[in-house]
């Protein structure tokens, strides 16, 4: 078990990090799935043997609103049905912390629950919000769950410059379930997690 890092040089990587994912071109992105409510893209990672998914959608409501469901806190298990639960393990200044999450199973558990630690950091960024994170070697696994990893990942949100009400949501994810897993089930699992992401998100919102 690694000892926990200095939470500001962490932070500052992965917010560059997470700044050249949004910047690479459209030309190197793949559409992995459509709905309504989001677009799901995919390119091979750069991290690991599996794919970074790039994922958007207009949201109906302001940029710090929408940033408060998808962070730690208290809203996020309110809402997101996979994930069954969450404790802030560590709180940093600078919007930083470390916090414990465990997944439900999925694909009528071909993939079982998992449990993720994660350093957690949210910015600004340009007039709008990035909260972002990865994945920490840290705490005992608990027994029942295998432990995921979170490659550098996060959500920019800005609200749309015609319509202050709406904001563009745009998530980059790299998710190793680790695990006996088909790839090809794990990037199933991906594509409707995104999407269906940004629809359970809508309606928590309503409410």
């Amino acid at each position: 078990m690694d000892p926990l890092p200095n939470p500001a040089p962490l932070a500052s990587k992965l917010r560059n990090t997470l700044l050249r994912y949004h910047s690479i071109g459209d030309g190197e992105w793949r559409v992995a799935k459509k709905t309504k409510d989001a677009t799901v893209w995919r390119k091979p990672s750069e991290e690991f043997n599996g794919y970074l998914y790039k994922a958007q959608g207009v949201v109906e409501d302001v940029t710090n609103r929408i940033v408060d469901h998808i962070r730690p806190g208290p809203y996020r298990l309110d809402w997101d049905s996979l994930m069954t639960s969450m404790d802030i393990m560590e709180t940093f200044e600078e919007n930083c912390c470390v916090m414990r999450y465990t997944t439900a199973g999925q694909l009528w558990n071909i993939i079982a629950p998992r449990e993720f630690v994660d350093f957690s950091y949210t910015t600004s960024y340009e007039d709008g919000l990035l909260t972002c994170g990865i994945s920490l070697d840290y705490g005992e696994v608990r027994p029942n769950f295998v432990r995921g990893f979170n490659h550098p990942c996060g959500w920019f949100c800005v609200p749309l410059k015609d319509s202050p009400g709406h904001s563009l949501l745009t998530g980059y994810i790299q998710t190793e379930l680790r695990g006996m897993l088909p790839q090809s089930a794990v990037d199933t699992a991906m594509s409707s997690t995104l999407a269906n992401f940004y629809s359970d998100l809508k309606k928590a919102l309503k409410t």
